[in-house]
């Protein structure tokens, strides 16, 4: 069965804007770039590992597009699995102004998210990775097309930048299928979807 799974890195209170670095994403006056990197140690990183190990395809936003085409073809350590998923993979993105993608590999979807989505389980096997890509996230969850979240919530709180779960999130009950905690205490919580949204009440009749 072909997936759609979802890696965010968010701080506790939410916040998925440019984890990585200070230029990573400044939009909106955001001055936190690269609130991540204190917490990234080995857990972290043989998680991750885990996770592109995965991978068959990715499923990408034009920001953290460019962001990765602009880092990971630099990258040619055979032994860097990572780099090797991203440089060898294919790579859809989603985007109404990129026309001709050089990184080898990428393609630009042209049709309904929807579509495209279905298209894209009906031609891989395995797993098609979404990795940050904040607007196109949102969509996802909008249509209800994430079959799988994979959520790396650091200790740290941000009060301001773009946030994983945002206007237009409708309610889904979640089941935690794995959680783990890092040495610098980040808590990497993987959730999938179980049933149809419920409501009750405590109040006495």
């Amino acid at each position: 069965m072909t997936l759609i799974t979802m890696t965010t890195f968010l701080s506790l209170d939410g916040v998925m804007q440019a984890p990585g670095g200070p230029t990573e994403d400044p939009s909106d006056g955001f001055q936190h770039g690269g609130w991540l990197v204190p917490f990234a140690d080995a857990d972290m990183g043989a998680a991750i590992s885990e996770i592109f190990d995965k991978a068959s395809a990715f499923l990408l936003g034009r920001r953290t597009y460019d962001i990765f085409a602009g880092h990971w073809p630099r990258i040619t350590d055979p032994n860097d699995l990572v780099a090797t998923k991203l440089n060898t993979l294919p790579k859809y993105i989603v985007s109404r102004t990129l026309r001709e993608p050089r990184w080898a590999g990428s393609s630009v979807l042209q049709r309904d998210l929807k579509t495209e989505v279905a298209a894209l389980k009906a031609r891989h096997t395995g797993e098609v990775q979404v990795h940050g890509s904040c607007g196109l996230a949102q969509a996802l969850i909008q249509q209800d097309l994430v079959d799988e979240y994979r959520l790396l919530v650091f200790p740290v709180m941000l009060g301001s930048g773009r946030r994983l779960f945002g206007p237009g999130t409708g309610p889904a009950p979640m089941a935690l299928i794995d959680s783990r905690r890092t040495s610098t205490g980040a808590l990497i919580n993987t959730y999938r979807r179980n049933g149809a949204f419920q409501v009750g009440s405590f109040q006495l009749s």
